[in-house]
């Protein structure tokens, strides 16, 4: 029987992939046994501290639900999630900035008339977001969909909710543009608010004595014929975590200025309840191909 030494033992494993027929697959693999065995190495890794990593990433597993992700949150708060990002979106041409997709992205959104208030069962300020989707010269994009979510007044998304399932969706539509590449609607202004801490991501977070917030912000994946899908946050300006995103997903493109204005009739022309916020925001696509992601693991179905 062969017998490995620490070297021999990492080109042995790398070489047991050889003949893997898909060569990205087997460039992923040989790569990432490099970067393990060189970690263990770095680190003298312990059997007490293997052992522990093998409970924390199975507890993470356990945590994941039809609508929790905790293997994304995982990636969000290690960086590894912007970084695949930051990687993949090197060049930008002048077309709106990208950023994490979440973890509380759950499916298809609903098609929804435009000015509809998407937030209509929830307390909260009142906001009006006006937003435009134009290509890289201005040129409005017409009958781009445009999927919207957003947490609530007291920072937890419709699919945190136990009423989920029973109640359907709440801050969370799709809209499509019309021919001068507009959409609009009503909601509440978000809140910055903190990831989940009930589990392992959250406790790991808090144990290394760093907060769990996140900004306050409005989730928009647009996708538009010939054009790159578009994944990103829009950041309400003046935040007190937009420097210290647990998920370091904030870019200064970004951030908008949300408006407080006591004007009666609101932009599409019905009155206003009371004091409201005005966000704005054109999105500018690159050019390009490629498909809208979809959520991991099983799609929570949207009520009929």
């Amino acid at each position: 029987m062969t017998q490995f030494n620490e070297a021999e033992l990492t080109d042995a494993v790398i070489g047991s992939f050889d003949q893997t027929p898909d060569a990205r697959a087997r460039f992923l693999l040989q790569e990432l046994v490099k970067s393990l065995h060189d970690y263990v190495r770095k680190t003298n890794l312990t059997f007490e501290e293997w052992g522990a990593a093998i409970d924390f990433l199975t507890r993470t597993g356990q945590t994941c639900t039809a609508s929790r992700q905790e293997f994304i949150l995982l990636s969000d708060v290690l960086g590894v999630s912007m970084l695949v990002d930051a990687v993949n979106h090197r060049d930008r041409a002048g077309a709106t900035e990208t950023t994490v997709l979440g973890p509380f992205y759950v499916g298809e959104h609903r098609v929804t008339p435009h000015g509809t208030d998407i937030s209509a069962s929830l307390k909260g300020e009142k906001m009006f977001v006006q937003a435009r989707v134009t290509d890289l010269a201005g040129v409005p994009l017409a009958g781009a969909t445009v999927d919207v979510w957003h947490a609530d007044d007291e920072g937890f998304y419709d699919s945190q909710r136990p009423s989920y399932e029973s109640e359907g969706p709440s801050s969370r539509a799709r809209f499509i543009t019309n021919s001068d590449g507009r959409f609009f609607f009503r909601t509440i202004l978000p809140c910055s608010y903190p990831i989940p801490t009930d589990g392992p991501v959250g406790q790991m977070i808090l144990q290394t004595k760093r907060h769990p917030m996140r900004p306050a912000h409005v989730h928009f994946l647009v996708a538009a014929e010939g054009h790159e899908p578009l994944v990103t946050h829009v950041f309400i300006a003046g935040d007190d975590y937009l420097d210290s995103d647990v998920v370091f997903g904030v870019k200064d493109d970004l951030i908008a200025q949300v408006e407080q204005r006591s004007d009666p009739v609101m932009p599409d022309g019905k009155l206003a309840s009371g004091p409201w916020y005005l966000m704005t925001y054109d999105f500018r696509m690159k050019p390009g191909a490629g498909v809208a992601p979809r959520p991991l693991g099983t799609i929570v179905p949207e009520p009929v």
